[in-house]
């Protein structure tokens, strides 16, 4: 399995570049790829806004040594036509049957999630907390060629209403929670100081 982590957009809620926040001992992004160890043989982390500041982090994470996948840099240069051009260009590396894909910015999903949607063989699969959808979403083969065939100004749900979507519930508030907002970053270093 691999696993596509979206790190191209502006923060501009966040009054911060997020990707970069502290939290414990990593960075936001760090822990968010962190999550796919043990699961995924590679993660593709797309890039754009700040881009050097990503790519500075992935050689960062190399260098330490401490993930068994392999972590690959891409730049998506049409970033700024918002998310779906970013996972296009995610979709395009991708070379395995099945795929995750998550934002940067979901740093506190429990490892067990990935792994219980690792094993659904459905072609999208979505975690989901009291009745909230969440990431990160499992596709399929399938989904991606749709995605690559889709034109760039539309996004994944428009893409993903073609198919049936498997929820599966899971005791892991992580799944519904990202760093968009001071706010939330706020929550969300107290929610990673509790578990």
């Amino acid at each position: 399995m691999e696993a596509i982590v979206l790190a191209a957009g502006y923060s501009s809620r966040a009054n911060a570049f997020k990707m970069m926040l502290p939290l414990g001992q990593k960075t936001v992004l760090e822990y968010t790829i962190s999550k796919f160890e043990g699961v995924c043989s590679r993660v593709i982390v797309v890039a754009g806004f700040h881009a050097e500041f990503i790519k500075e982090e992935i050689e960062k994470i190399n260098n330490k040594n401490s993930y068994s996948f392999q972590l690959k840099f891409v730049y998506n240069e049409n970033f700024n036509q918002g998310m779906f051009s970013s996972i296009q260009k995610g979709c395009n590396e991708v070379n395995v049957p099945t795929f995750f894909i998550t934002p940067g910015d979901c740093p506190l999903v429990k490892r067990e999630t990935i792994k219980l949607l690792a094993e659904n063989k459905r072609d999208v699969v979505i975690p989901s907390f009291h009745y909230k959808g969440g990431h990160p979403i499992k596709l399929s083969r399938i989904v991606k060629q749709k995605i690559l065939e889709t034109n760039p100004e539309s996004n994944l749900r428009m893409v993903l209403n073609g198919f049936n979507k498997e929820y599966i519930s899971v005791d892991d508030q992580g799944v519904i929670m990202d760093v968009d907002t001071q706010e939330d970053y706020q929550q969300a270093i107290d929610y990673y100081n509790k578990t």
